[in-house]
């Protein structure tokens, strides 16, 4: 974007919600719209450890990751301001929920059902996934998730036809009705 921004983020935001709703994408297009710094917790947690997500997962058990994600979360939150997408598990420990909102604010990135199978159906990348009916395991983990997720502070709709611009935009907007989030200069 042209120089002269005119935002200034105050708080980090964190981008939770469903393994295919666009965390990663939006939150790499809205940092560098805002032109601040953009982190994924799950490459930061596969960086620290030399191993995916996946092999930790089967090595050390996803209470192993819970726990370094925890610590990266928080981490992050430490530093200057910037944008975080999590994985989809993330949220769910109430210790990252409260060091979210002590510390940034959560964004939920809300996307049906429908979608999220469209995007993760043909991606072996995923460990939750790995089952016999991976739509149904899915299907149970957006019902056991999404009360969870509605705690966010923030909420946007994902929509089909939108492009990661426009869900980006809609991101953006909604933080900078926010001065305690996104000042616009």
């Amino acid at each position: 974007m042209a120089e002269g921004q005119p935002y200034h983020l105050k708080r980090t935001v964190v981008l939770v919600g469903m393994m295919g709703s666009g965390k990663t994408a939006i939150g790499r297009a809205l940092a560098a719209s805002l032109e601040v710094p953009f982190v994924d917790s799950d490459a930061a947690i596969e960086e620290a450890a030399a191993s995916s997500i996946a092999e930790i997962f089967a090595r050390d058990g996803e209470k192993f990751f819970r726990k370094r994600e925890e610590e990266v979360l928080r981490r992050l939150l430490s530093g200057p301001p910037g944008i975080v997408s999590t994985g989809g598990g993330a949220f769910l420990a109430q210790a990252n929920r409260e060091a979210i909102e002590q510390m940034g604010v959560a964004v939920w990135l809300d996307a049906d059902l429908e979608i999220l199978w469209e995007r993760v159906r043909h991606k072996d990348t995923r460990p939750l996934l790995r089952t016999a009916d991976p739509k149904a395991t899915l299907t149970a983990i957006y019902k056991e998730r999404t009360p969870i997720y509605s705690l966010a502070g923030l909420k946007i709709t994902v929509k089909d036809n939108a492009s990661i611009d426009q869900t980006m935009r809609s991101v953006r907007d909604t933080l900078a009705s926010r001065s305690d989030i996104l000042e616009t200069q």
